[in-house]
């Protein structure tokens, strides 16, 4: 028998991690009500992501967060894959050249602040166990009992998703590395580096600094195979990084120890009729080169506009279909190159190896792949596809454009916003244009204009229309009136 629902809302999110989070403060800071349902009764603190690339740095920047996440972490403008191998960040072409190393629960604490801030219920304690969906809602089911209806569901519950299982939507992969073991340890010396990174015969380890006087470990073991649950000892993990990196720093204390698996996976679908999957219930793949968390944020800031949109009648479905097209791709890239990554750090074929030792021997000075390794681990290089015709900004991420003569004041933002990602703290479009912001004021409810704060510059005559993630929708060299409203009305909806 059925569940009536008990609670109404327009999305529903299942699971209050990052991008749960992200999402459900995007959709309540524009209006839209959501419930965040989460099993876990109580925050946990068990972190497995260390660190925040460029791009969510961004993105973060155009909620108001950036800094303040920032000052709980340590930017490095290198990320040490091996011995002296390492993806220079430094001259990445954005205002955070470098990956911030913080503990993930400080992330989520920041986004469930200003979630529940704009409005957002997190309900705790709610499992989901059932789900129906219809032509006009999806209701979800709970172990105690209730019953929760929305116009939308997005299920950010991590690789395990019991959503994605409900729909019978498939996860294929495999797994790329078992026995990884997790701890949380007290060492007597504190490294040199940030993160510590080695990989040798032995295996391969990994350490990073909570921040306070604790330090997580992420190691492998060559020869030693555990079954997921192990607990390793001290002595154990003391013998691991010692054979790993040289020294055991006087690891003497273990608060909590486990062993996983980690898997390559992908769902061949993020959408199921008013169901959306984001965050590791999409992929998940090897921890190599952190970038786990930073796509579930970027998979959120593409979908939360584009529901706020199709919610308040300004787009169509076609839009929503849009996350499937834009996101699916990036998910096989970082599988990819995260694959790669971790192959290359725990080879065992004598050709890998010697690969491996090629790049620590070059010590990373292979400058146009670390470039393009940097862009897209990072995520500063991630573009979506465009239309043939199309201008050659469509599609691709925009840098963070100094701006003047704002159309409306932007909350969150200082008075007299002077950058994109300021202006992008409406949560709205932004429309950059020299001299064709009058034509655009039938949309003013839904955009913010902006002339570039050098009129002369390479904009001089392009305008650019930007969406609320920091991509350009549309753009044009000295549009026409009648081709700017034409191209406002398709993204935008009809003017007000």
């Amino acid at each position: 028998m059925a569940v009536k629902p008990t609670t109404e809302t327009d999305v529903l999110i299942v699971g209050a991690g990052p991008t749960g989070l992200l999402l459900a403060g995007d959709l309540a800071a524009a209006g839209v009500g959501v419930t965040v349902l989460e099993k876990r009764a109580a925050e946990s603190n068990l972190t497995r992501a260390f660190a925040v690339h460029a791009r969510s740095l961004e993105l973060l920047d155009a909620r108001g967060l950036a800094e303040e996440l920032i000052a709980t972490g340590r930017p490095l403008a290198e990320l040490r894959m091996f011995d002296r191998f390492g993806i220079d960040l430094a001259a990445l072409p954005t205002r955070f050249p470098f990956v911030l190393i913080t503990p993930q629960y400080n992330v989520e604490r920041l986004l469930l602040d200003r979630a529940e801030k704009a409005g957002a219920t997190v309900l705790r304690g709610a499992e989901v166990t059932g789900l129906r969906q219809d032509a006009e809602g999806v209701t979800l089911e709970t172990r105690d009992g209730q019953g929760h209806r929305a116009a939308y569901a997005v299920a950010t519950d991590g690789v395990h998703s019991t959503v994605r299982d409900l729909l019978g939507i498939p996860f294929p992969g495999e797994s790329v590395v078992d026995s990884v073991v997790l701890a949380d340890v007290r060492l007597d010396r504190e490294p040199a580096q940030a993160i510590t990174v080695g990989a040798n015969q032995a295996g391969f380890a990994f350490i990073a600094p909570f921040g306070d006087g604790w330090f997580r470990i992420i190691a492998w073991d060559r020869e030693e195979r555990y079954p997921d649950g192990t607990t390793p000892s001290a002595e154990q993990l003391t013998a691991l990084v010692r054979a790993i990196l040289g020294e055991d720093y006087g690891l003497h204390e273990v608060r909590w120890s486990s062993t996983f698996h980690s898997d390559e996976r992908q769902a061949p679908n993020y959408r199921s009729g008013r169901v959306f999957l984001a965050g590791d219930a999409a992929h998940c793949h090897s921890p190599a080169g952190g970038q786990g968390m930073n796509t579930g944020l970027q998979d959120a800031a593409n979908l939360s506009w584009k529901l706020a949109a199709a919610l308040r009648g300004h787009a169509t479905d076609a839009l929503l279909d849009t996350y499937q097209t834009e996101r699916h791709p990036v998910g096989k890239t970082v599988l990819r190159t995260s694959g790669a990554l971790i192959r290359l750090a725990l080879a065992e074929s004598a050709p890998t190896r010697a690969l491996r030792g090629a790049l620590t021997a070059l010590g990373g000075h292979l400058d146009p792949v670390t470039e393009r390794g940097a862009r897209l681990v990072s995520g500063i290089g991630i573009s979506y596809p465009a239309p043939k015709d199309a201008h050659p900004q469509v599609g691709k991420r925009v840098p963070d454009l100094r701006l003047t003569a704002l159309s409306k004041p932007v909350e969150g933002a200082p008075a007299a916003p002077e950058r994109l990602y300021e202006a992008l703290r409406a949560g709205t479009f932004v429309l950059v244009s020299n001299d064709e912001l009058a034509a655009a004021e039938p949309w003013a409810d839904r955009m913010v204009s902006a002339a570039p704060a050098d009129p002369h510059g390479k904009l001089r005559d392009t305008v650019l229309l930007i969406r609320p993630d920091g991509y350009v929708a549309w753009a044009a060299v000295d549009p026409g009136q009648g081709e700017l409203r034409a191209a406002l009305t398709d993204w935008l909806g009809a003017p007000a």
